[in-house]
């Protein structure tokens, strides 16, 4: 049952977390606060000795006060609207233009979140003020204080809708977006190397002899939670192999795990409550699921509708960046609990599925343009020079550059550009 609850609230805050209305919730709560605290101390010494001291920054007039008010609540009501009708339209021109899996990224940029809970802070914080206006026995002096602040606010909202303008109009551009997704991929992959190190590294895993362990549900396959398992099987003498790569689509019925010794009832259903399957592959841009954006970006920049090789090639370059760090990982990895006794081994996508999910659907689309072909093999080509690559990924890199080789050979008729194509990779590939 607490394990339970710990995956609800592990996953729950996860959730929380990626939500568009997190932010804005926070900062409304926060400056409604503010309004409580503004309006306990508006009568104080201290208060009134500055409102003295500076008459002109206070407002007496109940008229004027309520005036301001009502401008305020309009103005950043019409702004917040604006503001996020212009987030519509940029995010039906990124699905349009470049690929639906970008939506989740641009909507949940965490600065549009917190220039909508300015916005919507603000507006709270004005209403409250206002109805603190109206309530009876309340004189307009004593929220001089309050109404002052409101027009400050107002001020800084103004100040974040040109913020809000500029980076809008700089987050849509698909240079960006692709640099975005890059660093974000790398960093992932930089932090799973690093966490691979920590492990024995392992060409294939031998479990011939090994009980299988289906899948009970379908879905994309976004983690095994180490902490979830039961002492009991921790302390077990056994070998449990986790067969899917992060991010792969599992149909229920298929081999998720493998166990070197049977598994008594209550234990397989322990193993299965550490899996997490989820109905979205692109929660973000671990695994695999970076380079997915970026060649399906590639792919749409190539189609007839959109025909802009320029975004390709652009793509490609970070892709090629991103295989190589890839090629350094070994096919599986085995980890041993600390203090326990159970062998856990976790394996990598096989590099012939990741070239099949990411540079075949571009080589099919660009059989025919030599400009982002001599890119695409150029860029094999670096990720070939990684000294730490294995000897399957180089083979199987190889086999893809013969691949491309046929499909020069075949779809592209000058003799002169198909020289020039092929001369990206025959000092490379014999």
């Amino acid at each position: 049952m607490i394990k339970a609850v710990l995956k609800f609230a592990k996953r729950f805050y996860n959730k929380v977390l990626k939500s568009i209305a997190f932010y804005p919730v926070l900062l409304a709560f926060a400056f409604f606060v503010i309004a409580l605290l503004i309006l306990k101390i508006e009568n104080l010494d201290i208060v009134k000795g500055i409102k003295k001291e500076f008459p002109y920054l206070f407002i007496e007039d109940y008229e004027t006060a309520r005036a301001i008010l009502n401008t305020i609540i309009g103005g950043i009501l019409s702004l917040t609207v604006f503001s996020f009708s212009m987030v519509m339209v940029v995010l039906n021109q990124a699905s349009s233009n470049f690929s639906p899996r970008l939506l989740p990224n641009l909507v949940s940029n965490k600065k549009h979140q917190l220039i909508l809970g300015v916005y919507i802070g603000t507006l709270l914080y004005s209403i409250f003020v206002l109805i603190a206006l109206g309530a009876e026995g309340i004189e307009s002096s004593s929220i001089g204080l309050s109404t002052m602040l409101a027009a400050i606010f107002a001020v800084f909202c103004i100040a974040l809708f040109v913020y809000f303008i500029h980076n809008i109009s700089t987050a849509i551009q698909i240079n960006n977006i692709i640099e975005r997704i890059y660093k974000a991929s790398s960093t992932s992959l930089e932090k799973a190397y690093i966490k691979q190190q920590s492990m024995v590294a392992l060409r294939y895993s031998d479990s011939k002899d090994f009980k299988r362990i289906l899948s009970n549900k379908t879905g994309y396959f976004n983690g095994f939670d180490f902490s979830l398992m039961s002492e009991n099987l921790k302390n077990s003498s056994n070998q449990l192999n986790i067969v899917p790569y992060l991010n792969q689509h599992l149909y229920k019925g298929d081999v998720i795990a493998e166990v070197e010794n049977s598994l008594e009832a209550d234990e397989l259903k322990d193993v299965m409550f550490c899996f997490t399957i989820s109905n979205n592959r692109h929660d973000g841009d671990e695994g695999v699921g970076g380079l997915i954006k970026l060649s399906e970006i590639a792919v749409k920049a190539m189609s007839p509708g959109i025909n802009d090789p320029g975004t390709a090639m652009e793509a490609i370059v970070k892709l090629g960046k991103l295989l190589y760090q890839t090629v350094a990982f070994s096919n599986a990895t085995s980890y041993k609990i600390e203090r326990k006794n159970i062998v856990v081994v976790t394996h990598n996508i096989a590099m012939d599925e990741l070239l099949r999910i990411i540079i075949q659907p571009i080589r099919f689309y660009a059989k025919e343009d030599c400009l982002v072909l001599f890119q695409l093999i150029k860029s094999l080509n670096f990720v070939m020079q990684n000294p730490k690559i294995s000897i399957d990924n180089k083979k199987s890199i190889e086999n893809e550059l013969q691949n491309f080789r046929k499909d020069i050979v075949c779809n592209i008729k000058n003799e002169a550009d198909k020289k020039m194509v092929l001369s990206a990779f025959l000092s490379e590939i014999n």
